[in-house]
């Protein structure tokens, strides 16, 4: 599904921008079924905490800063379960952990009109931590996100640092001073845009100072080889989206808890 250009665009970036993965109706309903799901599931908040608000942040900001969050959509809405399969998508993510790929987690983040709060520069494995690379997060853009809107930024070719210890005070992230999002490139998309990027990428956000909401929803797909260490969903298997589950030494799957489904006669 990708070309060899932008496989490598990846390896050398650590990040890549795919086009209207989902089109106008697809959008259409993704975001109109979001919207049910934040109106009555979601309160605002401040979004993370931490020391290095103080660098992102005006006093005034800091006060203002609201942001939505919720997981699972899929299971809220068949359109966000719809999407989680789309072949494309996928198929993107298989050329580059397959070509098995798992499902891990599903996860919007909305930040608000006018002050939507930021993200410090981080990577994603201190939140679910994997043996290795072999993860990417999936960046579904409902709405449109430039510079003005709080678009994702880059640190390029920061996954091949691996995994980084990060500042545990508030959400992890990683010193201000050292990964400054001054240093990171913009990733602007449109609505029906899908960003790549590895579990080992930093990366970030700046404030939201568009009158409209941005929302983006991240899906984590993983090689089921890959095996989680800690974190969100750790021990939870996830759908498969490419392939058939491989059994993996280690990891028992073990999808009905502590029932035993009946044997039929």
């Amino acid at each position: 599904m990708l070309t060899q250009e932008q496989i490598d665009f990846f390896n050398e970036n650590s990040y890549l921008r795919l086009e209207k993965v989902f089109n106008k109706k697809e959008v259409k309903a993704l975001s109109e079924e979001l919207d049910h799901v934040i109106h009555t599931f979601c309160t605002p908040g401040r979004g993370w905490e931490g020391p290095w608000r103080e660098k992102y942040l005006k006093p005034d900001e800091e006060l203002k800063a609201q942001l939505t969050a919720i997981h699972e959509l899929q299971h809220y809405s068949p359109a966000w379960a719809r999407a989680v399969l789309k072949q494309r998508l996928v198929d993107s993510v298989a050329d580059l952990i397959g070509p098995e790929v798992e499902l891990h987690h599903v996860t919007l983040h909305a930040k608000a009109p006018e002050y939507g709060t930021p993200f410090p520069m981080h990577q994603d494995m201190p939140f679910y931590p994997h043996e290795n690379g072999a993860y990417l997060d999936a960046i579904v853009h409902v709405d449109p996100a430039d510079e003005e809107g709080g678009c994702l930024k880059f640190l390029k070719g920061s996954h091949k640092l691996g995994p980084l210890q990060h500042i545990l005070i508030g959400a992890p992230h990683l010193p201000t001073d050292q990964y400054r999002i001054e240093d990171a490139v913009s990733c602007p998309a449109e609505a029906g845009d899908v960003v790549l990027f590895s579990l080992h990428t930093i990366h970030g956000s700046a404030l939201n100072r568009k009158p409209r909401w941005r929302r983006v929803v991240r899906f984590g797909y993983r090689n089921p080889h890959n095996r989680q260490v800690g974190g969100q969903a750790m021990g939870r298997p996830g759908v498969m989206v490419r392939g058939v589950r491989p059994k993996v030494e280690g990891v028992a799957v073990n999808v009905y808890g502590n029932w035993t489904p009946p044997v039929k006669q």
